[in-house]
């Protein structure tokens, strides 16, 4: 039998006697209560009228006191009849007492009276001590039932008690010794339950365990040896620098390209503690600068160039920590490190190409879109004629859309110029006023066209900034002219420029719909455009912000609250003021 269903059966058992042994009691206790509440109710209070009808029949009858008490506590007895032969006695004294109101001094009839209250006490207290004789017979039979239940009960629990711990505990004793002989690699060992219980299952689950680990302690050691000759192997034909390094950061091994790329010698390194090697090698230094002792997380880095495969090339470092729990341990332990080095070249020449096909695309359509921009100039000219409305019309979607073009490859060769690293930036301190008027003037025309109003909440008594004005101002444009796109007409657009902690920080506020909060991180990445917006652009706009803020030493965020509005935020460093002494 399964030791669920033995525990189920068991307990279920104790539990439905324990039910029956509290509905008996409650019965019982019930029956007795009834009837002592019989004797209580009915029997003690006819009595209790009775006596009283004697003291008023005693105290005097012809005192109005004494009948005003006899005749009330008459009535009462007359609405308590409860025993076979009591409403005929009661009737008889009833009879009996009004005779003596008409005569109150007959002795006679005072005796009767006497003998009919009497004869009422003697029934009701015949009918007391026969109930009561009712009640010990129950309380009786409730003792009996009781005991006899409860002994059953206490029977069985105590058989639950010596059997049931010693059928669990004896096969787990067993089981955990066999466990511990296992432990100790003595594979031989078994166990034998006989029970179909769950036991009897594990036994034969263990069995089979030891078994398979007895045939793997007696596996040939050259199949082991076979299988790590092939993990060898394959290290070593990765393409990709492998280097291994234990807990103590000495060198386990290193594939054929991590040492071609080193220039190291395997015979050499093997056993060697990777920072000896690294005082002595600058490229394994770069290698393994971000590899702490105190930190075994997983790390990447930017790519780092080496020269390799007779050229140039570009590998992503990864460093990951090796961690194992041991054999019956339950904490993790860092047995090492795994130095990765990926080779990425083929993708870094792929953006090269890419990089210089754009700015060479964007370069060579700006002439020509200039060239377009003041034939369109000279068309405007009336010297040359008049135009009509319809080709006024025209030119004038001809100049947005050239205008769109020119922003659009001004922004293409920015981000050229930004993936290539090849961004020429000038610092100077620069006047705060004149960058943020270059932008509102910038943008006026466009603010105009939708009745937009600018504005400035600015100190008079700012420092320069250290920037570099013609990109600063680029940004700050760029602000002005999205919160003039996403703003609704005839609003707002603020511009509040403040001086905090020796920073000058520049904030464009609009009341706009806003961004939605899964948006907000995503704002900033290249080509990344807001999902149905109907807004045109490039999606590069505040990323090349982003990255002309950070290249001058500056920061910037975005605030926003979505369907009241967005606040964009930079800030680069003040010229510090002079103390006057």
């Amino acid at each position: 039998m399964k030791i669920k269903t033995k525990l189920v059966l068991g307990v279920g058992v104790l539990f439905i006697m324990i039910a029956l042994l509290t509905v008996l009691s409650a019965i019982h206790i019930n029956k007795l209560s009834v009837d002592t509440k019989n004797i209580l109710a009915d029997n003690y209070k006819t009595i209790d009228y009775s006596r009283r009808m004697l003291n008023a029949l005693n105290n005097g009858f012809s005192a109005p006191e004494a009948r005003k008490e006899f005749l009330m506590n008459l009535k009462k007895q007359q609405a308590n009849i409860t025993e076979v032969g009591e409403k005929e006695l009661t009737r008889k004294m009833t009879i009996d007492a009004g005779h003596l109101l008409q005569l109150p001094a007959d002795t006679s009839l005072q005796k009767r009276v006497h003998r009919d209250i009497a004869d009422i006490m003697l029934l009701n207290m015949q009918a007391i001590q026969r109930k009561s004789e009712v009640a010990t017979n129950t309380a009786d039979r409730a003792i009996l039932w009781i005991a006899v239940t409860g002994t059953i009960c206490f029977l069985f629990a105590f058989g639950l008690l010596v059997n049931l711990p010693s059928n669990i505990a004896n096969p787990i004793k067993t089981l955990t010794e066999s466990i511990k002989q296992i432990a100790a690699k003595n594979y031989s060992q078994r166990v034998h339950f006989k029970s179909r219980s769950e036991f009897g299952e594990l036994a034969r689950s263990f069995n089979t365990m030891a078994q398979k680990l007895e045939e793997y302690s007696n596996s040939n050691l050259a199949k082991i040896m076979m299988e790590k000759r092939r993990i060898e192997a394959l290290i070593e034909n990765m393409s990709d620098a492998v280097i291994g390094i234990d807990e103590q950061q000495q060198v386990l091994f290193m594939n054929d390209m991590a040492l071609k790329i080193t220039n190291l010698d395997k015979e050499s390194i093997l056993g060697t503690s990777i920072q000896a090697i690294a005082n002595q090698n600058d490229l394994v230094k770069t290698l393994v600068q971000d590899l702490k002792q105190e930190h075994h997380k997983k790390v990447k880095s930017f790519p780092v160039k080496i020269y390799a495969n007779d050229k140039e090339s570009y590998f992503e470092k990864e460093i990951i920590p090796i961690k194992i729990t041991p054999t019956g341990e339950r904490e993790e332990r860092h047995v090492g490190d795994v130095i990765l080095l990926q080779n990425i070249t083929p993708y870094k020449e792929l953006e090269f190409a890419k990089t210089n096909f754009i700015a060479t695309i964007s370069h060579e359509l700006k002439t020509p879109i200039s060239s377009i921009k003041m034939s369109l100039q000279l068309l405007e000219n009336k010297q040359i004629g008049e135009l009509n409305t319809e080709q006024k019309s025209l030119l004038e979607s001809i100049n947005e859309d050239i205008a769109r073009l020119l922003k659009i490859t001004g922004e293409l060769l920015n981000m050229a110029q930004v993936e290539s690293g090849a961004i020429q930036i000038s610092v100077v301190p620069s006047a705060v006023k004149t960058i943020v008027a270059y932008a509102v003037n910038a943008t006026k025309a466009a603010a105009e066209q939708k009745q937009i109003r600018f504005e400035i909440n600015m100190e008079d008594s700012l420092p320069d900034v250290l920037a570099d004005s013609e990109k600063t101002a680029w940004v700050l444009t760029n602000l002005l002219s999205n919160a003039i796109r996403y703003s609704y007409e005839h609003s707002i657009i603020y511009i509040n420029v403040t001086e905090k902690k020796q920073q000058i920080k520049f904030a464009v506020t609009d009341t706009g719909q806003g961004i939605s909060p899964q948006y907000i991180d995503k704002v900033f990445d290249r080509y990344f455009r807001i999902p149905g917006t109907k807004k045109e652009g490039t999606g590069l706009g505040l990323s090349i912000s982003k990255e002309f803020i950070e290249v001058q030493g500056g920061q910037i965020s975005v605030e926003s609250e979505f369907g009241a509005g967005t606040t964009f935020e930079f800030s680069l460093n003040a010229i510090k003021r002079l103390k006057m002494s």
